[in-house]
């Protein structure tokens, strides 16, 4: 895989684990705000962000790939952006990530308007000009497509956010946000990962009505 680890600072060897994304997903925005937040908190996480097309993950047979027309598709362009932010300036990739779900989630925005991704980089201390360069050059796009085969035949992923520890792959449905606590955030994450390390008996475990 071509992903850049984000690890918090501290003196724990993290445990390492990757998590896939697509801006357009409400549970993955959940997830990876957990992520996020746990990680500015300080939690000794190693993770790998790879990303992942659900587009494509739903293509049907007979139908033009994503990346054969990335114009078309509403999710390819944010995630170029994260990607090159990920790739080139991972220092300022946790807020870019968390500003990007909520340019779809919070905001209503369009993940497609040039625009306002490039308000987010700006906000968020990144060089839209720079970040935008690199998507034209391409690399960008292969890189989305080459992580996005890398989870479905090494992990056979087909949905975000999926969690993988060493050959473990689990969809992972979080109903809440961490709304600023790291503490919480990070409880929520060990909690999943402890349950995919120590329970991988469990296959299935969900609720069957949404408590209010």
């Amino acid at each position: 895989m071509t992903t850049q680890s984000i690890s918090s600072t501290g003196g724990e060897t993290p445990p390492a684990f990757t998590v896939t994304w697509d801006y357009r997903c409400p549970f993955a925005r959940n997830a990876h705000e957990h992520l996020v937040t746990a990680l500015e908190a300080g939690a000794p996480f190693e993770v790998r962000f790879l990303g992942y097309s659900l587009s494509q993950g739903h293509l049907e047979e007979g139908e033009t790939p994503v990346w054969d027309e990335p114009s078309k598709d509403s999710g390819v362009l944010a995630m170029q952006a994260g990607i090159v932010v990920r790739d080139r300036l991972p220092e300022r990739f946790l807020a870019v990530h968390r500003a990007l779900f909520a340019l779809r989630h919070d905001e209503g925005g369009d993940l497609r308007d040039e625009a306002a991704i490039r308000r987010v980089l700006t906000d968020n201390g990144v060089d839209a000009d720079f970040v935008f360069a690199e998507i034209e050059s391409g690399w960008p796009l292969d890189t989305f497509h080459k992580e996005h085969e890398a989870g479905v035949t090494g992990h056979e992923v087909w949905g975000v956010p999926t969690f993988i520890v060493d050959d473990q792959s689990v969809f992972v449905r979080l109903m809440t946000r961490p709304e600023g606590d790291g503490a919480r955030a990070r409880r929520t994450i060990e909690k999943v990962l402890g349950l995919m390390v120590d329970m991988p008996e469990l296959n299935e475990f969900k609720h069957t009505s949404i408590p209010n």
